[in-house]
């Protein structure tokens, strides 16, 4: 394997420019040498700050190019052709809220590649952490301040768990998926790529071949992290929560709030801070970043608008419903709680 890989990572964004500069400088610790940003319709600075990370040479920023509203899927459709993941050895699309926990070796992405054998694509287990009851937004690292999840073998019951994935460039490829690649239909038993788990072992068949459509981007998390896990902070601060929602959803007037995806994801069972392994290097990362041209104080700007967009919500009587009703909510997933209710361990609640 060469010293120096190339290693691209693709991402979409829409107001996300709070938390670019960590996800950044994270990446390029493990040893990603390229990114490829699309972003569509920010207003929080997100596009600016991208645009002059790029200008220093730091990213790519491309407008996303969908026309409809599958922003994700046609834009891993083009990037498919851009040369900085066309040249790539490795390819890794992720989200910003989403980091890669490597356990062996420098802890970095080669690391992990040749624990696992250098096969042509690895797939993670998600490690969703909580919210865990922190509800003001701070400036500061998310790998420092969320620190507890559920069991990481289970998730809401389930044995099975997302993954995200590491993508040799002799893949033979289809097309990228957000969660896994998937190789031609003209692809032969005896040339189906290499495929591990976050173990280095083989990933199950019906995951490989894509049989089972509950399956295609899931498969049992025990025992498949010893290498490493994927920490994702869909949740972060009950402020940015709040962000998030309106970021995705802007209309709620007159409609109920379905608190499901917060409560499946904070569950604070379980207390892991590995992953602060990365803290010293990471934060003097960020302040590199942060000296360089103008961009701390495009930084600062995205955290001026996160809060103000946080105060505007609050504003709003559905805003503050929600908010009210995501920090009352049971710390038990739901899947959880119904089966204890349906054994009689949990009382109705009215």
């Amino acid at each position: 394997m060469a010293d120096k890989l190339k290693i691209t990572a693709v991402t979409c964004v829409k107001n996300e420019g709070p938390f670019l500069l960590e996800w950044i400088a994270f990446h390029q610790l493990i040893g990603v040498t390229d990114f490829l940003f699309y972003s569509n319709d920010c207003d929080d600075g997100t596009d600016m700050l991208l645009d002059a990370l790029a200008d220093l040479g730091h990213v790519t920023h491309l407008p996303n190019p969908a026309e409809g509203r599958n922003y994700q899927m046609e834009a891993l459709k083009d990037a498919k052709a851009h040369s900085i993941v066309a040249q790539a050895d490795w390819v890794w699309i992720a989200d910003v809220d989403e980091f890669p926990n490597i356990h062996v070796g420098d802890h970095s992405f080669a690391a992990l590649i040749e624990a696992c054998g250098d096969p042509q694509t690895i797939s993670l287990n998600f490690q969703f952490f909580a919210n865990d009851d922190i509800d003001s937004f701070e400036d500061r690292p998310v790998i420092e301040q969320f620190t507890r999840s559920h069991n990481p073998d289970i998730w809401c019951g389930e044995a099975a768990i997302e993954v995200k994935s590491l993508v040799r460039n002799d893949f033979p490829l289809h097309y990228y998926g957000a969660h896994r690649p998937f190789f031609k239909p003209s692809v032969k038993k005896k040339q189906r790529p290499s495929w591990t788990d976050g173990s280095g072992r083989p990933v199950p068949h019906r995951f490989l071949v894509a049989a089972n459509p509950r399956r295609i981007r899931r498969f049992p998390a025990a025992g498949a992290r010893r290498f490493a896990t994927l920490n994702h902070y869909a949740l972060r601060s009950l402020d940015s929560y709040l962000v998030k929602n309106d970021r995705g959803d802007v209309n709620r007037e007159n409609r109920a709030f379905d608190d499901t995806y917060w409560r499946e994801r904070n569950d604070p069972a379980w207390e892991d801070l590995s992953i602060q392994r990365y803290l010293p290097a990471l934060t003097a990362r960020m302040d590199e970043f942060k000296a360089q041209a103008n961009i701390g104080t495009l930084h600062e700007a995205c955290v001026a608008a996160h809060r103000a967009r946080r105060d505007a919500l609050m504003e709003q009587k559905e805003y503050r419903d929600m908010h009210a009703q995501l920090r009352a909510a049971s710390k038990l997933p739901p899947q959880e709680e119904a089966m204890l209710r349906d054994l009689g361990l949990l009382e109705e609640t009215s």
